[in-house]
């Protein structure tokens, strides 16, 4: 039964691949993508981004860095490339992201992060699984 198992372990790495893609590039979407309602300003959805991280005594271009991460890490994420590397990156963000804004909340308010978290480390360690373009290339 494990032996069976353990020749699945690709496939879940590539589901936890999916998803903690998919969670990054929905919350980083919008801090990357200018809505309408910036009136032409393209950098204004970044420029909130490194506002917010201001006010934790932290430089603005930590923000961006971090948007970044969320949308663009997600992407190469979902696609397998590069994978080690933005998962190495969303710890990285998700790390400050429970330090800095959701442990005041509690166990409770931590947990998601904590899950992407687990999941961006488990994908450090374990890399891409299937289907992904760091095999493709040779990089996995």
């Amino acid at each position: 039964m494990s032996k069976s198992l353990n020749n699945l372990q690709p496939w879940g790495a590539f589901l936890l691949r999916l998803v903690l893609g998919a969670a990054m590039v929905a919350h980083g979407y919008g801090k990357v993508v200018p809505a309408i309602l910036f009136h032409g300003n393209l950098l204004a959805p970044l420029q909130h981004s490194g506002h917010f991280v201001t006010a934790f005594g932290l430089p603005a271009w930590l923000g961006y860095v971090s948007a970044l991460t969320e949308f663009v890490g997600g992407i190469l994420l979902l696609v397998g490339l590069l994978t080690r590397f933005a998962a190495f990156m969303v710890a990285v963000n998700m790390a400050f992201a429970i330090v800095l804004v959701t442990r005041h909340h509690g166990y409770g308010g931590s947990e998601y992060p904590l899950a992407l978290l687990a999941i961006a480390l488990m994908l450090l360690f374990y890399g891409a699984g299937t289907f992904a373009l760091d095999r493709r290339f040779g990089l996995s």
